[in-house]
C-alpha cells in the first residue's frame, strides 16, 4: 500500500491555448472569463478538478465520487444523497474507493447528516500571464431556423486568440491525514494535470498544451514558500494582446530560481516536467530549465507521463 502523504508541497502549473475557450462563464453567454480591469484570462479551480477528475475516471479507471451518474432509462442525474447511497452511505468506503474525495474533499451528504472534509489540494484560480484578445465570429448552422424556414440558423461565439494560463495550487500534509491521501494519489494527481489537459479535446478546448509543471517538496514541517505563480513572469518585446505563439515570449524565472536558492534548506526537491516549446531567461539571459539543479542548489526529479 502506498504511503500516506507527509510532507506539503507546491505546484506551479502553466498551460496554453489558442483560438479557444480555456473556461466559459455561464452567466456572461458563455464567453471567456477576463478581468476587465486589467485584461487577463481567468479559469476557475473547479475547471482544473473536473480535467482532473474526468481523466482519472476515463483513463485511469479511477473512481469519482463528484461525476454525473444517471439513474434510470431518461437519463436523470443522481443527486448528492443518491450518489452517496451508492457506497451504502458510508463515508469511510467512499474516502477509500474516491480519488477526487482525497484528493479536494467535499461534502458527503449521507441519510441523517452531512459530512464535510477539506481537501488536502486547493487551487487558486488561474489567470493568464498577459493580457489576452477576446475574438468575436459569426457563421450558419447547417439546419433551418424552423420548419419551412429556407434559411439556415445563425451562431455565434467568443474565444481568446491566445491565453498562457498559470496555476498554484498547494498540497497539505495536515488535512491529508484525514482523507488518508497518499503517495500514488499525489502521483495520479500530477499525470492528471498534464495528460488531463491535454487530453481534454472539445470544440472549444482542441490544442490546449500543457507546458510546465512544477512540485516543490518541503522537508520542513508545516511550512512553504507561497505564491510561486507570483515569481514567474512573461517577457516580450510585442503588445500582450498581440502574443499568439512560445515564440513570441519567455518566461522570466530569476525571482523564482532566487527564491528557491534562498530556501534550499527547507526543501527536499522538485519535480519537474517541461514542455520543449517553452522558452526561460534569467537575469536577462537565456536560461535552460536543466540548469535549475545548479541555480538553485536543490535536487531535480523530472517527470515523465
Amino acid at each position: 500500500m502506498s504511503e500516506e502523504v507527509k510532507n506539503r508541497s507546491e505546484i506551479l502549473f502553466i498551460y496554453d491555448i489558442r483560438d479557444g475557450n480555456p473556461n466559459g462563464d455561464p452567466m456572461d453567454e458563455n464567453k471567456p472569463r477576463i478581468d476587465e480591469e486589467t485584461g487577463i484570462n481567468l479559469v476557475t479551480d473547479v475547471r482544473l478538478k473536473r480535467t482532473i477528475r474526468d481523466y482519472l475516471h476515463n483513463f485511469k479507471d479511477q473512481e469519482i465520487f463528484v461525476r454525473e451518474v444517471t439513474y434510470d432509462a431518461e437519463g436523470h442525474v443522481q443527486d448528492g444523497k443518491m450518489r452517496a447511497g451508492n457506497f451504502a452511505n458510508d463515508a469511510t468506503r467512499i474516502l477509500n474507493e474516491c480519488i477526487d474525495i482525497r484528493l479536494f474533499g467535499g461534502v458527503i451528504p449521507l441519510k441523517e447528516d452531512s459530512i464535510i472534509y477539506t481537501g488536502p489540494v486547493q487551487f487558486k484560480m488561474g489567470r493568464s500571464l498577459h493580457r489576452v484578445t477576446m475574438m468575436h465570429i459569426k457563421g450558419t448552422g447547417a439546419f433551418a431556423s424552423k420548419e419551412g424556414s429556407k434559411q439556415a440558423t445563425f451562431r455565434e461565439e467568443d474565444f481568446l486568440a491566445y491565453s498562457l494560463i498559470s496555476f498554484y495550487g498547494i498540497i497539505n500534509e495536515n488535512a491529508a491525514k484525514h482523507t488518508h491521501l497518499t503517495e500514488e494519489d499525489l502521483n495520479l494527481l500530477m499525470e492528471g494535470i498534464w495528460n488531463g489537459t491535454k487530453s481534454l479535446i472539445s470544440r472549444s478546448k482542441a490544442g490546449q498544451v500543457p507546458r510546465l509543471l512544477l512540485k516543490v517538496n518541503y522537508s520542513k514541517a508545516n511550512y512553504h514558500i507561497g505564491d510561486l505563480d507570483k515569481m514567474m513572469k512573461l517577457k516580450t518585446e510585442i503588445p500582450h494582446e498581440n502574443i499568439r505563439d512560445t515564440a513570441d515570449y519567455q518566461l522570466d524565472v530569476s525571482e523564482l530560481v532566487k527564491k528557491l536558492a534562498a530556501e534550499k534548506g527547507s526543501i527536499k526537491n522538485i519535480e519537474i516536467c517541461v514542455d520543449d516549446r517553452i522558452r526561460f531567461s534569467k537575469d536577462g539571459a537565456d536560461f535552460p530549465i536543466e540548469g535549475l539543479a545548479e541555480a538553485s542548489g536543490i535536487a531535480i526529479k523530472p517527470i515523465a507521463f
